[in-house]
């Protein structure tokens, strides 16, 4: 099973579901399916879910929410974006390693 099945049926949610939930650290995962570096950078945030299951993982895929992508302003793939309950935290766009995305993850209150 791919990282994106296994994580769309376990770890990644709606935003609807994030807030009843009452997640406050939440990291969209912007993608397409036809898209090389999302495809690199499944696996770090598979590894990162793990380790933080405080946070709330979303995969915004923008072939299908091109609404959500253009609410962001994503313009380039893969995009992350780590949201707290102030606002955005962080963005990077282009795959991120794992000490990158730990260290906003921290800053935004995980």
């Amino acid at each position: 099973m791919s990282w994106a099945e296994s994580a769309s049926r376990e770890r990644f949610y709606t935003a609807a579901r994030l807030r009843q939930i009452g997640m406050s650290v939440n990291l969209k995962d912007f993608y397409a399916d036809w898209c090389g570096p999302c495809k690199t950078q499944d696996p770090i945030l598979e590894e990162i879910s793990e380790d933080y299951p405080e946070v709330g993982f979303e995969k915004v895929n923008v072939d299908e929410d091109q609404e959500t992508a253009n609410e962001y302003q994503v313009r380039s793939l893969p995009t992350l974006v780590i949201e707290n309950d102030d606002g955005i935290v962080e963005r990077f766009v282009g795959v991120t390693q794992r000490d990158d995305i730990e260290s906003a993850l921290q800053k935004a209150g995980a």
